[in-house]
């Protein structure tokens, strides 16, 4: 029994998106460290990406690094199908890559707004919308999206990560239900 999960863990495909610091790198390491084949997806943090990949790689584990901003749909499209056409499948999606900035609400200029948005929010909206269609196709998935505390109370001096934040749990419970109905 223990063998055979060890052998359908070795066979899944995660995509982390915010892969290379803090949580993302954190997660990645788990999942990489129990068998799963891992792409991390960074944008800035290339070194860090780098080091996570070596620190794994050494000890045997299969991961894979790509750069992509996620906020743009082009490149989250870009970082999707690079994982279709390297392992065929998507098994999970782990909507990770955020920002945070503190700010009172007065000072939000339209650019902190729309940059907030794009990152914490948008970029699970492209990622999904690209990895759900394998994901239907093969009646199996799992997506997993990172949210925050904020998204639920709010936060004062971070009205924009909050309102992102607040998106992120409505679209994950809203396409929850939605997607239930592909199940085999």
């Amino acid at each position: 029994m223990v063998e055979n999960q060890e052998k359908n863990i070795a066979n899944k495909i995660v995509v982390v998106t915010g892969g290379s610091r803090g949580i993302g790198a954190e997660i990645v390491k788990k999942l990489a460290r129990s068998g799963y084949k891992v792409i991390l997806n960074y944008n800035h943090s290339e070194q860090c990406a780098k080091n996570v990949e070596n620190e794994l790689k050494k000890d045997g584990f299969i991961v894979d690094i790509f750069k992509a901003d996620v906020s743009h749909r082009e490149e989250a499209d870009k970082l999707i199908n690079f994982a279709l056409e390297k392992y065929g499948k998507i098994d999970v999606l782990i909507n990770n890559a955020g920002i945070s900035q503190t700010r009172l609400f007065t000072d939000i200029t339209d650019e902190d707004w729309e940059h907030m948005i794009d990152v914490n929010l948008n970029s699970a909206f492209y990622c999904t919308r690209e990895a759900v269609k394998n994901m239907i196709h093969n009646k199996s998935g799992l997506i997993i999206n990172i949210s925050s505390i904020w998204g639920v109370t709010g936060s004062s001096c971070e009205v924009h990560y909050s309102t992102a934040k607040a998106g992120l749990i409505g679209f994950t419970k809203a396409l929850a239900k939605e997607l239930r109905t592909f199940k085999h």
